[in-house]
């Protein structure tokens, strides 16, 4: 099966280099598989990358290359003066994707944002648990309390009512899991008992349309001919799903690809003197971190939390994984991000005063597990080679640790589980721009058992988080945000690693492509010159 996958990878990216005359291809080679193609049950970059990205729309947007919000599929909105009323003013005339599967009898209108959100709030609705009834973000980000009701005012106008104020509303829809599904076709494939299929066979509005997909290979993506912004000037998108950072580099630089994401970095100097290459680079809004298990013993104890994170030699992981291209992590937000709390302190690095405080919590001959990613992310480049530094640190206090992992989707599922064993390494790209989408999100009551990948849940951290929310006062909220950061460095419920600067090689001609500060790989309004 292996064997076939990979000729079929080969025998698709030949055809399409053999065409580039008549039609313009650009090769992604993308660093790890999606999860699914209906991208609100999930929480990786690489499922949004190819899903939320090419082939669908939002309310909101974010305007590429920025996290300003800008309109989508509502073409315009009011706010309510008490903060609780958002109306959006739909686009007429945007077609849904005809494809092999599927043909749309109708445009898109408020039915399909109310089924999108609907289905992820209401546990009554008949999608609701489809993909097994995990909406990470939604559940994560605290809608279903938030959201007081979601109304249908006429064809091309929705209501979202909410219970108190909420000052990222309009970031937060900007976001993959908001991407607009449509109805027409959700109902036809519960009619054919093949519901399964909406994370199989995407539909939506966005500038790519699917034509295809080998799992761990290959998907292929045409240009969506009636799409409401234009045509894209790219007429095939693929992505060549290359997992190993240096045959990306050696397909980019044998011409197999336009684009390869996370290098190296020790590749990253020898790029950038590469002729036939352009890099591009951008400080990353990002947190690369060691999350404990807060609800399992001996995790549940902060003294042991913070008897490790003093073992970890933070610098010497910097040196050796991301060399050049990061930063010391004090908080659980990046410097860059406003609110970033710069009198934090950071545990010292002190192996001594480690042993002691694990024998003040009675801790002795733990044995225990730290999860390491099987993929190159922006916020750590190299997670097997982080968990082997963190091991021989561990071991010099006493801890034996045994590194496991899985494949990346498993990954993403397995370290939910709030009795997971050990301490997983993980990461966030901001989505939004907004303190919120890490403190409320990874850290936030609500996203225990989800997204808040340590289980805890701080009453007094939490209450910060939920005020802020509420506030639109700007430095108001920095301020609450502020002290949030001074309570989850007294609990430590991560290891705060680095920060990291994202680079994106590209061949020369490729035009038009903008890093995105929230980390997605974008393709509309991306070209590639003769």
């Amino acid at each position: 099966m292996k064997m076939a996958t990979r000729l079929l990878a080969a025998t698709i990216l030949a055809a399409s280099f053999a065409t580039a005359a008549e039609a313009k291809t650009l090769v992604y080679c993308s660093e790890g598989s999606p999860e699914g193609f209906d991208p609100a049950p999930y929480a990786a970059g690489t499922t949004f990358d190819a899903s939320s990205k090419p082939i669908y729309n939002r309310l909101t947007e974010f305007e590429r290359g920025t996290t300003n919000v800008v309109p989508g599929l509502a073409e315009k909105w009011d706010v309510s003066a008490d903060g609780k009323e958002y109306t959006f003013h739909l686009r007429k005339g945007v077609k849904f994707h005809t494809t092999d599967f599927f043909t749309p009898t109708r445009d898109f209108n408020a039915d399909d944002v109310i089924f999108s959100f609907n289905r992820q709030n209401n546990k009554d609705d008949p999608w609701y648990g489809y993909a097994g009834g995990n909406w990470e973000y939604w559940v994560g980000m605290e809608m279903p309390a938030l959201i007081k009701e979601m109304v249908k005012v006429d064809d091309y106008t929705v209501k979202l009512v909410l219970n108190e104020p909420n000052s990222p509303m309009l970031a937060n829809l900007a976001m993959d899991f908001a991407s607009i599904m449509s109805k027409e076709y959700a109902d036809k494939l519960a009619a054919d008992g093949k519901q399964a299929d909406l994370n199989q066979a995407p539909v939506g509005t966005g500038p790519f349309q699917f034509v295809a997909y080998q799992k761990d290979a290959v998907i292929r993506y045409k240009a969506n001919p009636e799409y409401w912004e234009g045509k894209q000037a790219i007429d095939d998108l693929i992505f060549a799903i290359t997992t190993d950072p240096a045959v990306r580099i050696q397909k980019l630089k044998a011409g197999e690809c336009h684009a390869a994401p996370y290098p190296n970095p020790a590749d990253i100097e020898a790029l950038k003197s590469d002729p036939a290459i352009q890099m591009l680079d951008q400080a990353g809004l990002n947190i690369g971190y060691l999350a404990y298990n807060t609800m399992m013993k001996p995790f549940d104890d902060v003294r042991v939390r913070k008897a490790l994170n003093m073992a970890i030699n933070k610098q010497a992981i910097l040196d050796a994984v991301y060399q050049t291209s990061g930063q010391l992590a004090t908080n659980p937000i990046p410097p860059t991000m406003w609110s970033y709390n710069d009198k934090t302190q950071d545990d010292p690095y002190d192996p001594e005063a480690a042993k002691k405080l694990l024998e003040e919590a009675g801790v002795k001959d733990l044995s225990m597990k730290v999860w390491a990613m099987p993929v190159s992310r922006p916020y750590n480049p190299n997670a097997r080679r982080m968990a082997e530094l963190i091991q021989s640190d561990f071991a010099a206090v006493g801890v034996k640790v045994e590194i496991v992992s899985f494949e990346w989707g498993e990954y993403l599922k397995r370290g939910q589980d709030k009795n997971r064993d050990g301490a997983l390494l993980q990461g966030w790209t901001g989505d939004n721009g907004d303190p919120d989408n890490f403190l409320g999100v990874l850290l936030g009551c609500g996203g225990v058992g989800g997204s808040n990948r340590a289980n805890w849940c701080d009453p007094a951290f939490d209450e910060l988080i939920k005020k802020a929310r509420t506030i639109a006062d700007q430095g108001e909220r920095a301020a609450l945000y502020e002290q949030a950061q001074v309570i989850f460095k007294e609990q430590a419920p991560w290891a705060t690693i680095a920060h990291s600067t994202t680079f994106m090689p590209l061949a020369k001609n490729v035009v038009n492509y903008k890093v995105d500060p929230l980390g997605s790989h974008r393709f509309d309004g991306v070209d590639i010159t003769e």
